[in-house]
């Protein structure tokens, strides 16, 4: 799979959501004090990504096959950091591969990435109970809804970069580097760019550095 962990790949056959609401997903959390009290927090990205893994493990999922996209830059074990407030847009998309096949979820409903990330825990336990139910066939055509298209299209990277094949590794690399700043700034989602193309861009770059070595 080429999809990006950061910034959000979004699934070019998912319709986006116009405006977002406020969630009621959270976790309740009970006072020590005597007589204490219980009351509904909210969940924190770690808390939701718990929920996902622990979901896809129970459909007997791979780790090593789930990417987790958003719009909140990554930790460095590819996680998505949840210091850095939200972003513009919230959405988030969970690839996967199950007995075989690309599988996709994307959901931007909500106006908290941590509340799409629990709702699409929440609904891949929705249909975990159509297994336990007995309904296998059923979750087998319901997981067709799921299946991902191909990523981005690959492009050239020096043709999108505009570099010489002919220069010195090192300056090839401190051109990728500047390129790559520059058409980041302008692509990126959160300054009003478009996902596709971010997401081509980043993968150019990914080709970039493996090519040369970095």
């Amino acid at each position: 799979m080429n999809e990006t962990r950061y910034p959000l790949c979004w699934p070019a056959n998912w319709k986006r959501t116009n405006v977002r609401i406020r969630a009621q997903f959270g976790k309740v959390r009970a006072s020590n004090a005597p007589g204490g009290y219980s009351q509904k927090g909210r969940l924190s990205i770690a808390e939701s990504m718990s929920r996902i893994e622990e979901e896809l493990r129970r459909f007997r999922v791979k780790e090593e096959t789930v990417v987790i996209s958003t719009n909140l830059p990554v930790n460095i074990y590819g996680a998505p950091r949840g210091d850095r407030g939200e972003p513009s847009d919230t959405g988030v998309a969970v690839y996967w591969q199950m007995k075989g096949k690309s599988q996709c979820m994307a959901i931007d409903t909500y106006d908290r990435v941590a509340d799409n990330l629990a709702a699409v825990a929440a609904t891949l336990e929705a249909m975990r109970a159509i297994e336990r139910h007995g309904g296998a066939t059923i979750l087998d055509r319901a997981f067709l809804g799921f299946a991902a298209l191909p990523a981005a299209r690959e492009v050239d990277w020096r043709e999108m970069f505009v570099i010489s094949p002919a220069l010195p590794r090192e300056k090839q690399l401190e051109q990728v580097k500047s390129a790559f700043r520059k058409l980041a700034s302008e692509l990126h989602p959160d300054t009003g760019g478009d996902h596709a193309r971010m997401a081509e861009l980043n993968a150019a770059r990914d080709a970039a550095l493996k090519e040369l070595g970095a």
